[in-house]
C-alpha cells in the first residue's frame, strides 16, 4: 500500500499540507470539488506541487506534520528541490534557537562573551 504526504498551491499562492491513503488524483479532486470544507474550499483551485509516498501511514503523517512546521522559505527551497538552502535555513534555525537558549541561561540574559 503506497500513502502519501503532498502539498498544495491554492489559488491565494498560500500552502496547505495533507496527507492521505487514497491516490493523490483522487485527493486533489476531492479538495478541488470543496469535499473537505475547511481551508482549501476557500482557497480553490489548488495545485500539487509536491508529493513524497510511504508504505506506512504513520510514517506519512509524520512527514505531513514535520512540513507543517516549515517556513515558506523551506517549502519553497523543497519544491524547487533546494536541499542546499532547506539545510542553510535549517542551520540558520538551529543557531537562532541555541542563542535564545543561550540567553535564557545567563544572568544578563546577554549569550556568554557579548558585551554590553
Amino acid at each position: 500500500m503506497h500513502v502519501f504526504a503532498y502539498m498544495l498551491r491554492c489559488s491565494d499562492g498560500s500552502y496547505y499540507v495533507g496527507s492521505t491513503r487514497a491516490s493523490l488524483e483522487q485527493r486533489i479532486s476531492q479538495h478541488n470539488l470543496g469535499h473537505f470544507g475547511g481551508y482549501t474550499a476557500k482557497r480553490r483551485p489548488v495545485t500539487l506541487v509536491f508529493q513524497q509516498d510511504f508504505q506506512r501511514i504513520t510514517d506519512a503523517i509524520a512527514a505531513e506534520r514535520q512540513l507543517k512546521g516549515w517556513s515558506r522559505a523551506k517549502k519553497d527551497a523543497l519544491i524547487r528541490g533546494d536541499y542546499d538552502t532547506i539545510k542553510a535555513l535549517a542551520d540558520g534555525w538551529t543557531k537562532r534557537a541555541e542563542t535564545r537558549r543561550a540567553l535564557r541561561h545567563t544572568p544578563s540574559g546577554r549569550a556568554q562573551g557579548e558585551e554590553s
